[in-house]
């Protein structure tokens, strides 16, 4: 069975759409408008193995709030539709990424229940066009859409925004890489509830 998916989503303030493949071997292809972005959805379609292709349209010249936040919002719907009712995965993943002196820690669970913790402090700026602030609102976007518990903290570093921001995004990355995995020994949805 294919787990893929493409989602669009058009707003006075972007037009965005998404593909995704689950089962894929982490080939991107992006044009955001936000290169900074761009490289970290590269980084999240490798470490997580999925195929994703992001064409976004968004208001710039305001920044790049709309068009990251309206991203985040169609990959969750994306990958949630490519989930059906997500019989057969493995649910939890979690890893742990260094990134020269950062730190991170992502774990996430594919419950059907959206919720973000992000202990993540970072130096406000720009990067490539992408505003710092801006990782939590995607990770939030994210998990609330795709219908995720996600937990994503620094444990050490912060002082270089790239290197925080890039170890976050592969963190997610890994962790959702092990929480898509198909189990062969799981029947059905794994929750004794029956549903995700």
């Amino acid at each position: 069975m294919s787990r893929s998916a493409e989602v669009t989503r058009a707003t006075a303030e972007t037009d965005v759409r998404v593909s995704v493949d689950l089962d894929g071997v982490g080939e991107a292809t992006l044009a955001t408008g936000v290169g900074f972005f761009d490289h970290m959805l590269d980084l999240l379609a490798r470490h997580a193995l999925i195929d994703l292709t992001v064409q976004a349209k968004g208001d710039l010249e305001t920044g790049s709030h709309h068009t990251v936040e309206d991203v985040g919002i169609t990959l969750g719907q994306a990958i949630d539709r490519a989930l059906g009712d997500r019989s057969g995965i493995e649910r939890y993943g979690s890893a742990l990424v260094p990134m020269d002196e950062c730190l991170v820690q992502a774990a996430i669970d594919l419950s059907g229940r959206p919720y973000l913790a992000c202990e993540v402090s970072l130096p406000a700026g720009v990067i490539g066009g992408f505003e710092t602030e801006l990782l939590p609102e995607f990770l939030r976007a994210l998990a609330n859409h795709l219908g995720a518990t996600l937990h994503v903290r620094l444990l050490a570093g912060g002082d270089n925004g790239h290197h925080v921001i890039e170890a976050c995004f592969k963190g997610v990355a890994r962790a959702l890489r092990a929480a898509l995995a198909i189990n062969p020994r799981v029947t059905g949805v794994p929750s004794t509830k029956g549903s995700l």
